[in-house]
Formats: C-alpha cells, structure tokens, sequence
C-alpha cells in the first residue's frame, strides 16, 4: 500500500496504528540486496478491490532484502478491461522472468493480464478469484456467501463501497481496529460491473500457480478459495487469517511468494 492521497491504506496512518513493529519492517527497504535482483524474477504485485498497490507496504520491503526487484502496478478499478490493460502493461514492460501475484479481485485481473506472457513463469493467488473462460465471479460468491455482500454500499456511478462498520470484521480482522478505519476512510471502490464481467483464456491454465487460503476470510468464502485452487491444481497453503493476510503477515506470504519465484529459477 506507500502514503498516496486517496489511496487505500495510507502508509503513514498505518505505520501509526502498528507501532514501531511496522516501522521496522519499512526500514529493510532501505538496504535492499540489489546486486541479486538482476538473477532473479521480478515481483508483480496486483491489488485488489477496495485497496491500492500501498496495500503491499509490508510486504514489499521483504521481498526487496531478499533481493527481488518489486513492482506494484495501480489499478482504476473502473472495469475489469481497464484493470487487465493496466496490469498488462506493467508486466510486459518487465525485463526477464517475472512472477505476478493478485490479491482478491486481482485474482481474476493477473489470469487475464498475464495470459500468452512467455516471460510469466509463476502466479501466485492470495485469498484470490481465479476464474475459469468465460465465468464471471459473482455466482460462485453466491454459492460460497460471505458478509461482504450485504457490506456494500453503491454510489451514484455503480462504484462499490465497504461499509465503514462493517471493515473490520468482513475485510481486516487481522487489523487493530484503528487501522480499519483508515481503510474505510482511504478505501477506493470499484464498478460493480467487475462482477460479471469475464475473461477469455486463464494464464493459470499454462503457467504453474501457487494459492494462498485465508481460513479466517470473511470478504471471500474459504471453500470457494480451496475450490480455485483444486481446480487449478495450485500449490496451496492455507494461514489462519483474514481477507489481507499479506499485510497482517507478510512474512509468510512473502515466503510463499518465493517459494514460487525459487521455483521458476530451476
């Protein structure tokens, strides 16, 4: 997530509401191994809905220390075509290998900006939508429910919203509440429409994928996580945590994250 005004998860609030455990995690970003950043994949990190590329505060500087050049691409949200070409871009501008993780709805975004890219040789799913061609992701959350459907709030352009009381237990458990308000009060919200909209060819479907279960998600439904990731054949791990489970433990999901880059080297 990075302080960025109207962004999600503004990096000096959050840093307030952690203490001096953040701030110690943001100070490895200083001294990162760049001399062993040319040998190996680049990290492409893709945020989801109601969140910007600021999300991945925590998680960045540890990727950087462990000699990873990182990416965070910012995504409009507006539509699932306008998030996919965004993405897209960023990944194709990288040099060499890369490795692209989606959190969430950008889930459904790397299986469509990713698809056809030689130079993609991992993707990682946290807590994240991985579709199959063709099927929009809204009646599998039907069959899976959770509380965040009934969190939503629309505005005036079909643009959705969290319910500020309701953040904290559907999207950032994990968060001491103090930091959920400033994800209600910094959330960006996306077009209703991502919701049916679909992609033609999953990159899952060719490029070897690792899932990120978050058994305590209450903004997407476990089962309907394990279900993605049996359906793609993913190397799954599960964690007891929420929806955001990179930020409340990013070393665990940074380690998964290299697990599948250390993968794509051999």
């Amino acid at each position: 997530m990075i302080t960025k005004t109207g962004g999600a998860f503004s990096l000096a609030l959050l840093l307030a509401a952690f203490g001096a455990g953040a701030q110690t995690v943001a100070t490895a970003a200083k001294s990162p191994k760049t001399a062993n950043a040319a040998t190996k994949p680049t990290i492409v990190l893709v945020h989801g809905a109601f969140a910007d590329a600021s999300s991945f505060q925590y998680l960045i500087p540890l990727l950087q220390k462990d000699g990873y050049n990182v990416v965070a691409v910012q995504n409009p949200l507006s539509s699932l075509a306008d998030d996919i070409a965004t993405t897209k871009r960023l990944i194709d501008a990288q040099k060499g290998p890369v490795v692209v993780v989606g959190h969430s709805y950008g889930g459904v975004v790397i299986s469509g900006a990713a698809s056809g890219n030689p130079n993609v040789k991992a993707l990682v799913y946290l807590a994240a939508f991985a579709p199959e061609a063709n099927e929009p992701v809204g009646p599998l959350t039907d069959k899976y429910p959770t509380a965040l459907g009934k969190a939503l709030r629309p505005d005036a352009a079909g643009f959705l919203y969290i319910a500020c009381d309701q953040v904290h237990n559907v999207f950032a458990a994990d968060l001491p509440e103090s930091a959920a308000r400033v994800v209600c009060a910094t959330q960006k919200p996306v077009h209703n429409s991502v919701f049916a909209a679909t992609i033609d060819t999953p990159a899952w479907k060719t490029i070897p994928s690792w899932y990120l279960v978050s058994k305590e998600d209450h903004a997407l439904n476990p089962d309907l996580e394990r279900f993605y990731a049996k359906r793609m054949g993913a190397h799954t791990t599960e964690i007891d945590a929420c929806h955001v489970a990179f930020i409340s433990h990013p070393k665990v999901v940074a380690k998964l994250i290299e697990q599948a880059a250390t993968a794509t080297e051999k």
